[in-house]
Parts: C-alpha cells; structure tokens; sequence
C-alpha cells in the first residue's frame, strides 16, 4: 500500500526494500504494543489461560494462570504491516503470508480447544494436527512451485553448485521443512515458553540470506543462489520480527501472555519458508540449533521406555554372537 502510494508521489527513497523493512518494523512493534495489552486485559476476562505441556517441569505449573493466545496479536499486527509497506503484487510475498495465516489458523483451532477444553491434551489430536500442516504447506509449496516457479535444485551449505535437481520431489521437501520448522518451534514453546528470542534471531539471520539472494550483484559477489524477486520477502521477516519484539515485552520474565499454538506454529511454518526460498533448508539445522535440541529432548522424554527397550533387544542380539560363528 504504501509502496504504491510512494511510487505514485515519486519518493524514491521508500521504494527502497531497506527502508520499508525498517519501516514494517516499527510499525508490526508499536502495533504489537498497543494491542498486547488490551487483549491481556480480554484474555483474563475469559479466562483464556495457557494449559501447562504435561512433560514441563512442575514449577511450570505456575503459569497456568497466564493468558495464551498472544500469537494472535503480533500475527495481526505483522500482517497489517506487511500490507501496508510490502508490494502486494509480489508472488513471494503472498505466499509469504499465506504460510503465516494458515498455519496461524492452525494454530488457534488449537489453542481454542485446549482453553475450552482446560487442557493441554484437549487440542487438535496429532493427527489432525499434521493433516492440517499437510494441507497448509502443501498449498504453499504449490504455489511457489506453479505461480512462482521456484528453482528446484538441491543446495547445501558452502558449496556454491546445487547438488541436483528435485524436479517434483522439491514439493515433498519443501512440505517437510516447513511442517518441522513449525512443529519444533512449537515443541520449543510449549516446553518453556522461550521460543521468542531464538526465533528473532532465526529470521533476523534467513532475512539476510532473502536479502543477498534477491539481489543479483550480492549473490554473484557471495555465490549464493540468485532468487529474483525474494528480497521483498525481507519487509515479511521485518514485520514479523518487530511484532515478535514487541511481543517480548510482555513475554519477559514474569510474563504476563503466551504466544500459544497461534504464534508458534506459525513462526516455525514462516522459518521453514524462508530457508527454503533462500535454499537454506540444510543449514536451517545450524540457524534453528536451539528447536533441533528441544524437538530432540522432547523425543527423548516421551520414547525413552522404548529407546531403553530397543536397548535391550539390540544387546541380546548382540549376545547371540556369543554362538552364532
């Protein structure tokens, strides 16, 4: 919108990606500011509190007084300000936000179940749960593999020639990238609730690299995979960091709202999707490190009964070498 309204004025300077982004910013951090404490205040009211993940600590029990839910915000205020600074006739960009709402919607199915339901475990069942982030990652890799025609080939990190070319299997890839992207982010959240700052910082490092490969003198400098016309991609990351922080302000120690399904799975889906127009979808292991360890502590402390029992078998298969020469 407001990139219209500048070329239309002939003010060069806001057509430049940099400006907008700082400007969407601002914009997603005071609007996060202003909205995050009436919707507390409206949260209470309804009793709208976070059921506490059954595999938390107990000293975690204490925040089950706190209101959930608070993703919605800081994805509405990120919105508002993608469409106010983002050139809304960019294919990245509307696919951009069509990861963001949908797995926010996602996301607050859940949460509205839990809340209603007085229970961690009254949510989405699992299986639901992913059905629907098939569905939600299956309509965005659509669209980047039809209308925007993404490169499909295969890259890995500090090497600058693509390995191959996934042809149809990239739609499969890109699916499973963004469906863990989100559901360790989401794990990361509801273990301790601090999944705010690693996320920033996540963004923060993948807008750089939508920056430099939608810019085709800095990718040819860097040899990194040029991407026509993913830098406007970055005043999405902007806009979604600056509500992130707003929304930290809240979420500090003691805080006083949870971003909840609504928020988590969302951010995780919008990371996933930035790695994978960025072609980082390997190093996102390395920019995402912290989700990797909590996805794999979590697997750890619901399997480990099942892990100690393959331990078992595997020994008295090992035993059996004993006889068996």
């Amino acid at each position: 919108m407001l990139y219209s309204f500048y070329k239309l004025m002939s003010i060069n300077l806001f057509q430049y990606i940099t400006v907008r982004a700082g400007i969407a910013f601002f914009l997603a951090f005071f609007l996060t500011i202003y909205l995050m404490p009436r919707f507390i205040k409206w949260a209470k009211s309804r009793n709208a509190n976070q059921p506490i993940y059954s595999l938390a600590p107990q000293t975690h029990q204490q925040k089950s007084k706190t209101p959930t839910m608070g993703g919605i915000v800081f994805l509405c205020a990120a919105t508002l300000s993608i469409l106010m600074c983002a050139r809304m006739n960019n294919l990245f960009v509307l696919s951009a936000l069509a990861c963001i709402l949908l797995f926010g919607l996602i996301g607050m199915k859940d949460d509205l179940s839990k809340i209603l339901g007085k229970s961690n475990t009254a949510g989405l069942t699992p299986r639901a749960k992913l059905g629907f982030q098939i569905l939600a990652s299956s309509i965005v890799a659509l669209i980047l593999f039809v209308a925007v025609d993404l490169d499909t080939t295969f890259f890995v990190p500090f090497y600058k020639y693509p390995l191959f070319d996934m042809n149809l299997l990239a739609l499969g890839f890109w699916v499973l990238v963004m469906i863990s992207a989100s559901n360790a982010v989401n794990l990361t959240d509801g273990l301790d609730g601090l999944a705010t700052v690693p996320a920033i910082l996540s963004i923060f490092t993948l807008a750089v690299f939508v920056y430099v490969g939608g810019n085709a003198f800095l990718s040819s400098y860097l040899l990194l995979p040029k991407v026509g016309g993913s830098g406007e991609v970055v005043i999405v990351a902007t806009a979604v960091m600056g509500s992130l922080v707003g929304f930290l302000w809240f979420n500090c120690y003691p805080a006083e709202i949870f971003m909840g399904d609504s928020g988590s799975l969302s951010i995780g889906a919008f990371i996933g999707y930035m790695a994978i127009i960025s072609k980082n979808e390997i190093l996102l292991l390395l920019i995402g490190f912290v989700f990797v360890l909590e996805t794999v502590s979590v697997i750890l402390q619901v399997g480990i009964v099942r892990f100690w029992i393959i331990a078992l078998m595997s020994n008295l298969l090992a035993l059996t070498a004993l006889k068996l020469r």
